[in-house]
């Protein structure tokens, strides 16, 4: 403190401050009265926010300690004017100065900067490069393949199996003409947007390589043309054949070199039929006939329900039409009551009961009847002779087409049937319209047959050999091709009997079931009997390899069982 005051008093600092400036401004000229007195402009430094040492100071002195009122000393203000304090401007915050430095170091440029700055900018030029590269192509090389689809292992043993070839941009329409199949069979084509479906119309040759290309493809939008093109190789055949003997019979899983694993055993095996990814087989017991269906690895088998206890013979299987039929007669029969050979259809799945075919409301009995393949169409001969068609999933009801003696052969493709007439004439029978043509002769005439098993391209014929005196002089196999031309593809003579024929789906093979020595040769004591001995042959009818003879019969290339 200051002792600077009149009457002795110690002044404080900001008292002595108001002193001061109160003289200055009362010795400076032209200084205004006190009551004039205003307070004056801020100068520069009281615009800064800078906070001055002595009030400060002042602020950090402590409070002096109170005093008594009546002994405290009075401090007198100054005489004169008393000028106005400045007032000190609220402080005005602006942005603290950068560091010099700042500037400098977020403008540089280190050795590790430079060199992402520089892989950045290649990896932007290569995609860049990239895309623009895919541009060109796309406009100047045309339709590319992207994707195929195809089931190999249905191609061979099926018809109307497909390759989807499938293209990275729709296309302009096919035609048919720009396709090709090498090796080549007949097809259809169905295209639609990217998509190309080539259907083949009859089954394909097993282990073989097929090829099929589109030329001439182009998009929609424009552009040049390119073809498309695929390979795939199909599967060797997976068969399955019947082996009976004294103890147990064993459907067998083969190959064609013989390579056979058992599939099912049972004591009596009457009949079976084997479809994609099911087989069905017919045993015989003592309560009579069980229906047992399977995969094709004898697992999860079940039994199908049955119109009644009675047996079941000649089974046979509509893939197409997921059905499996047969004929069917009760165990107890007499002139009166029982139902004798009637033909059943039911769902291969067991989902639905057994339905017999019926004509004019009554259950008819069947002498022969087979599956048209590629439907779900029953043809049958009753034992009245007439020849009737009937499809169980539709109500068109049975189609009457005359009188017949027997059904030699149904066509895999043109929905066809070749036919015995009551006046032993052979014809070819349209199945659609009814309409009917003599079957073509073989060149050389080989006579007529007795039963027919058909292919893709022909048939084969199984004809009893005559000499000029028209007595028989032993069998024989011909292949005969759709223009009449034949070929003895398999015979026997003397005491041998063949007992069954049958082709593979695409005609590339056919088995031919022997019985030899047949004078000698036990029959069983099945429901169907059978010599006890039969070997299968089979033969190569697209080449001249050697293919081996199996033990059994009932090869499942065959769509019934031997009709002996």
């Amino acid at each position: 403190m200051s002792t600077d005051g009149s009457d002795g008093v110690p002044l404080t600092r900001a008292q002595l401050r108001a002193q001061r400036a109160a003289e200055e401004a009362a010795t400076a000229p032209d200084a205004p009265s006190a009551s004039d007195a205003v307070a004056p402009a801020p100068s520069d430094a009281a615009q800064r926010p800078v906070v001055e040492p002595d009030v400060a100071d002042a602020a950090a002195q402590p409070e002096p300690e109170p005093v008594d009122a009546g002994t405290a000393p009075q401090i007198p203000f100054p005489s004169g004017p008393v000028p106005s304090i400045p007032a000190i401007p609220d402080p005005v915050l602006e942005p603290a100065p950068a560091h010099e430095n700042e500037n400098e170091h977020r403008g540089a440029t280190t050795p590790g900067n430079r060199r992402f700055l520089l892989a950045l900018w290649s990896v932007l030029g290569i995609l860049a490069l990239v895309v623009a590269g895919l541009g060109v192509v796309s406009v100047t090389q045309g339709p590319r393949l992207s994707q195929v689809q195809v089931d190999p292992m249905q191609a061979i043993e099926s018809t109307g199996s497909r390759v989807i070839l499938t293209a990275n941009q729709s296309l302009d329409p096919i035609d048919p003409e720009q396709v090709t199949v090498e090796p080549a069979v007949p097809f259809s084509v169905d295209a639609n947007g990217r998509s190309i479906g080539v259907r083949f119309a009859v089954p394909l040759d097993d282990d073989t390589q097929y090829r099929v290309a589109v030329a001439g493809v182009t998009a929609i939008g424009g552009g040049p043309s390119s073809d498309l093109e695929t390979t795939f190789t199909t599967p060797a055949s997976q068969l399955f054949l019947l082996q009976r003997t004294a103890d147990d019979d064993t459907i067998f899983a083969t190959d064609i070199a013989g390579d056979a694993t058992p599939v099912f055993t049972h004591p009596r095996i009457d009949d079976y039929r084997a479809a994609s990814g099911v087989l069905v087989v017919a045993v015989e017991e003592q309560e009579g006939s069980r229906l047992i269906a399977m995969n094709r690895d004898g697992s999860d088998q079940r039994d199908l329900e049955l119109p009644g206890d009675g047996y079941v013979s000649s089974v046979q299987i509509s893939d197409r039409g997921g059905l499996v039929g047969y004929s069917y007669s009760d165990l107890e029969l007499t002139e009166t009551s029982g139902r004798a050979s009637v033909l059943v259809t039911q769902p291969l799945s067991g989902s639905g009961e057994p339905r017999i075919v019926q004509i004019d409301d009554a259950d008819a009995s069947i002498a022969e009847w087979q599956f048209v393949p590629d439907s779900s169409s029953l043809l049958f001969i009753d034992f009245n002779g007439a020849l009737s068609l009937e499809d169980p999933t539709s109500d068109a009801g049975v189609q009457s087409l005359g009188v017949a003696a027997s059904i030699l052969g149904t066509t895999r493709t043109t929905y066809t049937a070749i036919v015995e007439r009551a006046d032993a004439s052979i014809v070819e029978l349209n199945l659609t319209d009814g309409s009917e043509v003599p079957l073509t002769e073989s060149d050389p005439d080989y006579g007529p047959p007795t039963a027919i098993e058909t292919f893709p391209g022909g048939t084969l014929r199984y004809v009893v050999q005559r000499d000029e005196s028209g007595m028989p002089t032993g069998q024989a196999v011909v292949k005969v091709d759709d223009d009449g031309a034949a070929t003895v593809v398999a015979e026997v003579s003397g005491t041998d009997a063949i007992v069954q024929v049958c082709a593979s789906p695409s005609g590339q093979y056919a088995a031919v079931v022997v019985a030899p020595d047949l004078p000698t040769n036990d029959y069983d004591d099945m429901l169907l009997p059978l010599p006890t001995t039969l070997h299968t042959q089979l033969l190569d009818l697209r080449g001249d390899e050697q293919l081996p003879t199996l033990s059994g019969f009932d090869i499942s290339w065959c769509r019934s069982a031997p009709q002996w």
